[in-house]
């Protein structure tokens, strides 16, 4: 049986305005990168369309088939139960619609080139001595211990890709160590001049605004040292191609790792 299919994006959702605009930004870039292929985006928390409005969107455009793209960085209790549970709800409403939930962003290689080029520009414009330069990346944090070694290997890939000599991985919340603790353990080294703290988070919000906060009083701390912050990934085109491929291309390899059965066809 032929299936029409449709992409849901659902983005965990903020009360910042800049935020929900960024989200919806990369929606759209998602639609265009897709194609054909009808995208809706929903909100878990906080905001409209919530999940059911983007399923129902979806259906009355003819999908049978809806591919669930949780817009998520590392696969904690929101990947795992949190969108399945809404998601079996919504499916539970409909007659005959079929799912599959892609994979979080994690390490694809579109979001790895994303927060490397982040860094790199943001080091290129301090015009720093590697040996004498910190960064830390920050994650969100989690209870998780899988997303907690996911942000640490990311953090080792992009040394490794950078060729950076000192780089630490450092939580907001949920997860040790924290950032200001992160902070000040550089900088009361006394080996550094500078230190380049990179938000790994997708839209401005809440967490961006405390991570840059946290930066500024670690600023007045430690005044003989230079601090700096990048940018958070954003609406990007690297992000909207990591989650295509996590639907589309994670859909064709288990297509062709574990092929459907089916009759014989003309050809045998």
């Amino acid at each position: 049986m032929s299936r029409k299919s449709g992409v849901l994006l659902i983005g965990h959702g903020t009360r910042d305005e800049l935020g929900t605009q960024e989200f919806f930004e990369l929606g759209e870039l998602l639609s265009r990168r897709c194609g054909d292929l009808p995208v809706e985006s929903a909100l878990l928390e906080f905001q409209s369309p919530t999940i059911p409005d983007g399923w129902n969107a979806l259906v009355a455009k003819g999908a049978t088939h809806i591919h669930v793209a949780p817009l998520l960085l590392f696969a904690a209790g929101h990947a795992k139960s949190d969108i399945p549970d809404a998601i079996k709800q919504c499916q539970s409403e409909s007659n005959g619609i079929t799912t599959d939930q892609s994979r979080p962003l994690s390490r694809h290689a579109s979001i790895v080139q994303l927060a490397a080029q982040r860094i790199s520009e943001s080091l290129a414009s301090m015009d720093s001595d590697p040996q004498r330069t910190a960064v830390v990346m920050v994650g969100r944090g989690s209870f998780d211990p899988c997303a907690q070694a996911d942000m640490r290997l990311l953090s080792e890939i992009v040394r490794t890709r950078l060729s950076l000599p000192n780089v630490c991985t450092a939580f907001y919340a949920m997860a040790e160590p924290k950032l200001p603790t992160v902070l000040r353990q550089v900088a009361s080294t006394g080996r550094f001049d500078q230190i380049l703290v990179y938000p790994h988070l997708l839209f401005h919000g809440r967490l961006y605004q405390a991570i840059v906060r946290q930066t500024e009083e670690a600023m007045e701390e430690f005044p003989s040292v230079r601090f700096h912050y990048t940018d958070y990934l954003g609406p990007n085109s690297y992000v909207s191609d990591a989650i295509a491929d996590r639907v589309l291309g994670d859909t064709k390899r288990k297509a062709k790792q574990f092929p459907s059965v089916a009759g014989p066809t003309k050809n045998g």
